[in-house]
Parts: C-alpha cells; structure tokens; sequence
C-alpha cells in the first residue's frame, strides 16, 4: 500500500456522442412532449417546470427512430463502464430497462435522488443553451462526515463533497445508480433536453 491512496473510488464516465445539437432527436423529443397528454398532468402535478415522460411513456425506443438509435450508442458506452468499473457479471448481462425525455424550461430543477433498483444510470444532453443547470453529484459518504472540514474550492475532483458538471449538446454521462445527484436551476432562455435512462442485471 502508497502512503497515501485514494480507496473507494466512484467512477463517472462522459462521453461524446457527437459534435453537438441533435436535431433529429431534439425534434423527436418536442413532439413526444407535445402529445404525451399524461406525462404533462404528471409534470404539472409534480411542479415540473417543463415536461418529462418518466411517469408516461416507457417505449421511446419504438415510438422514434432517433431514441433507438441513441439507446445503441448508450449500451455501447454502458459496457465499457461496467469494464473499467470491473464488474463481476458472470452470466449476467446490463440491459436497458427504462428510458425517458427531459425537457426543462426556465428556473426548472431536479431535486437531488438516486435511481434505485437498477445498476447504471445516466443523461445524454440534446441541448444545452448557455446558463443550463449543471448536474450536480453528491459524496455518497457526506452523511457520514460529522466533523469533517469543509474542503477547499480548489480541491481535486475525487476531494470535493459536491461536483458539478455543466451539460453540452452531446454529452453523455453515466454513473452508478446508487450516487446521489440532481439538477440545478436552469437560467438558460431555452429549454434544456436531455434523455435520462437506467440499466440493470438481466
């Protein structure tokens, strides 16, 4: 063992899947937001500030090209995690299980949550105007710190208590679902769309 080593690492994967905008996506996207009658009771009752169908529509994948493709993309990059993470899956394979749209209008936030029951989760951002709320992930041991100082605003990465990441046209990110994070306040004039997802052992 070094004289100093960093254990319990929690691993966060980003990705490019693409240069930027998708519009193909963007547009499949608006329009699933634009009929989906039920998710928008749903947001409205749950003081979503713009629309998701997370509690509506669980076959995007069938319903847009664009969304089948992307999922492709995302299961090539969830393999890779559960590499570099060395999962021991055995016979086991990660399987897309659920799937779903964002889209975030002005002041609109994610309270902080974890995913349960599956095994990766992450965001793939359509857009991302400038001032869109950063994703923020928590230390999953912060309850457990109790006399912990505060760390330094130039700590490293792996130091920090809180890490934001600002979303861009593009990027994907995948984490294991048990880390804590949500969204911060969305101060962009547009709309942020991003398309959320889980992956767990089948």
């Amino acid at each position: 063992m070094a004289a100093f080593d960093t254990l319990f690492a929690t691993p966060l994967l980003g990705a490019n899947l693409g240069t930027g905008r998708n519009p193909e996506l963007e547009a499949a996207a608006l329009l699933i937001a634009a009929e989906d009658r039920a998710g928008q009771r749903w947001s409205k009752a749950h003081g979503y500030k713009g629309y998701t169908s997370y509690a509506s529509l669980d076959d995007l994948t069938r319903r847009a090209p664009p969304f089948a493709d992307l999922a492709q993309r995302i299961d090539r990059e969830v393999q890779l995690f559960a590499r570099k993470a060395q999962f021991e899956l055995g016979r086991r394979k990660l399987k897309l299980d659920s799937l779903w749209v964002n889209v975030m209008e002005k002041d609109a936030i994610h309270a902080p949550h974890i995913h349960p029951h599956s095994v990766i989760s992450g965001t793939y951002y359509v857009t991302a105007p400038p001032g869109s709320g950063a994703i923020r992930f928590e230390d999953p041991r912060l309850g457990l710190m109790m006399s912990a100082p505060p760390r330094k605003p130039t700590a490293r990465l792996e130091n920090r208590s809180f890490v934001d990441v600002q979303p861009r046209p593009g990027l994907l990110l995948l984490w294991e679902s048990w880390l804590r994070h949500g969204v911060q306040p969305n101060r962009a004039r547009g709309r942020r769309i991003s398309v959320s997802f889980n992956f767990r052992l089948d």
